[in-house]
């Protein structure tokens, strides 16, 4: 078997057959979604559609979105397509409105969710002889399932420590010869900082030469940073809980884009605003995702508030012909709104690291005071600081800010674990403070 693919035919099909099986499943979910689902069949009447009514992918434009408050308003059974009896599992993620949204699987779901992961950690360079370590959680969070299943089709030596106990992690990692990990990127960083507390050197110490890292977006510097740090490759894995989880995607060795499977998922961009689709290549909107394979729960135009954009249709020098989309740069509803300017967390981020005295633990805080908006970038330094070179890094990061976004934060330049940590968990970078 060539190790950079997992079904070599499936991820090479020309174009034109992954487009006659992407109509073919189309049509397929839209029945089922029409016959077994109440909420489908009242919204796809409601527009006059049938079924029958698609006939080509252009009409994937007449079906309705289906949104986040769409499955928490269904919640829990309410977007089943199959039995309940056929249901052997169940994940979900939380949010503000403290109403989960679900994905319930069958062993159907189970069997595709582990192709599509089992496809990616491969294009990722996973082998059978590896070692993968698994740090994201094993519960009703998808993340540690997703690389699970798809590490035990491939038949590498899983180590299932799921999330935090950092400690024992890096000594697992030296134990077991950990080759390969799974991590969420802020984690990454929190298993840098206690394995160098240890004394230990992870590029010299340990033999972990490959990290996967998904639900987070991360900057191309913290990537280049935290490859050299260890001395492994970073791969980056789209994913969500409405799609299964890790696994619908990855970037391939020439990290240049995300290989979405196609024949599993059928993807739009859309203008956050409008719906309407971008017509442009790397014109960034919103990610839409129609699952075409998925037997519990189908979705019909799932939004899922990702921002990225679509590369043109040309193959990869990989080999893949599966469509890429880029890297996910944050999220419709953590877009930064500050005196005119929208940006995400993850620009900042990306300035804070070309400064190499800098750590990549930052906080952003925006607040208002007397009707103004005040922005305070607090970030550690890699080490102690004297008073000088504090304030030279907090005005050399401030004119790199006003170069890029013609504003300029007040800097805090703080010490070395000053600011908090998550040991299980996304890292909350960015505090809004402002009355609305």
């Amino acid at each position: 078997m060539d190790q950079r693919f997992w079904d070599r035919h499936a991820e090479t099909l020309p174009k034109e057959d992954i487009r006659e099986i992407q109509l073919r499943r189309l049509r397929e979910v839209v029945e089922r979604v029409y016959t077994n689902v109440g909420f489908y069949n009242t919204k796809l009447k409601a527009l006059g559609l049938h079924p029958s009514d698609i006939s080509s992918l252009s009409d994937l434009v007449r079906l309705p979105f289906t949104t986040k408050a769409d499955i928490r308003s269904n919640y829990p059974f309410g977007l089943l397509a199959t039995p309940k009896n056929q249901v052997v599992e169940v994940h979900m993620s939380s949010g503000t409105t403290g109403v989960p949204t679900p994905n319930f699987l069958t062993l159907k779901d189970v069997d595709n969710w582990s192709e599509v992961s089992a496809r990616s950690l491969t294009a990722a360079g996973l082998t059978r002889e590896d070692v993968f370590q698994i740090t994201p959680s094993l519960g009703l969070f998808t993340g540690g399932f997703g690389f699970f299943y798809g590490a035990r089709r491939i038949g590498a030596f899983i180590v299932p420590t799921g999330a935090g106990n950092t400690k024992r992690q890096v000594e697992i990692m030296r134990e077991l010869g950990t080759t390969s990990i799974s991590a969420i990127a802020s984690y990454l960083n929190r298993l840098t900082e206690v394995a160098h507390e240890m004394g230990v050197d992870p590029a010299r110490d340990l033999g972990v030469r490959r990290a996967i890292i998904g639900s987070e977006p991360f900057s191309e510097e913290f990537r280049a940073r935290m490859s050299k740090t260890w001395a492994m490759d970073i791969y980056d894995i789209p994913g969500m809980t409405e799609t299964y989880g890790p696994g619908m995607g990855i970037d391939c060795y020439l990290h240049d884009g995300l290989h979405i499977w196609e024949d599993h998922y059928l993807i739009e961009v859309v203008d956050p605003k409008t719906g309407e689709p971008v017509t442009k290549s790397e014109e960034r909107g919103e990610l839409v995702v129609t699952t075409l394979t998925k037997d519990a729960m189908p979705l019909l135009r799932y939004r899922t508030g990702d921002i990225t954009y679509l590369y043109d249709d040309g193959e990869c020098e990989c080999g893949r012909t599966h469509r890429r989309i880029g890297r996910i740069s944050g999220r419709v509803d953590d877009m930064i709104k500050f005196r005119g300017v929208n940006f995400w967390p993850s620009y900042i981020e990306s300035l804070i690291l070309r400064h190499p005295d800098l750590s990549e633990e930052y906080v952003l805080e925006v607040t208002s005071q007397s009707g103004l908006d005040e922005m305070i970038l607090k970030v550690e330094s890699k080490r102690m600081l004297d008073p000088s070179e504090r304030r030279r890094l907090e005005n050399e990061l401030k004119e790199t800010i006003n170069k890029h976004f013609y504003f300029t934060p007040t800097v805090m330049v703080v010490d070395p674990k000053t600011l908090p940590r998550v040991e299980v968990g996304k890292a909350k970078r960015f505090v809004d403070k402002r009355v609305r």
